[in-house]
């Protein structure tokens, strides 16, 4: 994870309930998602895909945690060289840090917000001593249990996409208009498409990253979602390409997409 091939390196589910939120999503995407480690200072539990590799982590969210105003959400970890310069920069920039530096043994790691109020981590990692040149493959574009696409509805997406471009080397230089909603600027990393910065259409909807988890059969998923207790929000919807997408609630309240094929 020294030399990232995308900034996006790690993904957090915050919920209310991590027993819960692993037999959910155990149904709808197929991971795993282990207890946490005998005496941990916090509930916090690793997701694991089928072929092995880590896919992220859920953190238990304390009654202290959210009375200081958290609440179940899926967050992007992104990449940073030098945390404290990063941190020193986004602050400068019209961001916000809204938890302290953490150290731990897999690397060190804040969160902080963008100028329009998204929350994100950003992180340092150490790699593992064996492998100095390890890389993060939580991301993916096509392939199923990964996250394949990251999308920001912002209040300003031009302030936003200036943001994200100054601090992470994403670039926007491809746009798809979608009329009366705006464009749709699909946020590339060298030649790596991430997924894209549009303009929310919610005043009230809380600025937030749509992380979209590939699945083998969209259709299927959809079904698991219903029948797991959550709530579909939009599709399913074809998508250019030919596949379809999804974004729905979890049981908990957090926000997530889905996409692939129709399936048999």
């Amino acid at each position: 994870m020294t030399r990232p091939q995308v900034p996006f390196i790690w993904y957090e589910l915050m919920t209310t309930d991590a027993e819960a939120a692993a037999a959910f999503y155990g149904s709808v995407v197929g991971w795993t998602i282990h207890a946490p480690e005998p005496g941990s200072p916090m509930d916090y539990r690793m997701i694991t895909r089928r072929d092995g590799g880590g896919q992220g982590g859920v953190l238990q969210l304390t009654r202290e945690m959210q009375a200081e105003g958290a609440h179940p959400a899926w967050v992007p970890y992104l990449h940073a060289a030098d945390l404290d310069a990063v941190i020193t920069a986004i602050l400068a920039d019209g961001g916000r840090q809204l938890a302290p530096r953490m150290d731990i043994a897999e690397g060190s790691f804040a969160m902080v917000s963008d100028p329009l109020g998204a929350p994100f981590y950003l992180m340092q990692p150490n790699p593992p001593e064996d492998r100095p040149d390890a890389g993060s493959d939580v991301f993916s574009a096509d392939k199923p249990q990964h996250v394949r696409w990251n999308e920001l509805p912002s209040p300003d997406p031009e302030a936003a996409k200036a943001f994200y471009a100054r601090h992470f080397g994403i670039s926007f230089t491809r746009t798809m208009p979608m009329g009366e909603m705006g464009d749709y600027a699909f946020m590339d990393h060298g030649d790596v498409a991430l997924g894209a910065v549009m303009r929310r259409q919610n005043p009230n909807q809380p600025a937030m990253w749509t992380l979209y988890f590939g699945v083998p059969d969209i259709a299927a998923a959809a079904a698991a979602i219903a029948a797991g207790g959550g709530r579909i929000l939009f599709g399913p919807h074809e998508i250019p390409g030919g596949e379809y997408n999804v974004i729905a609630l979890d049981p908990q309240g957090a926000v997530f997409g889905l996409v692939g094929p129709k399936g048999a």
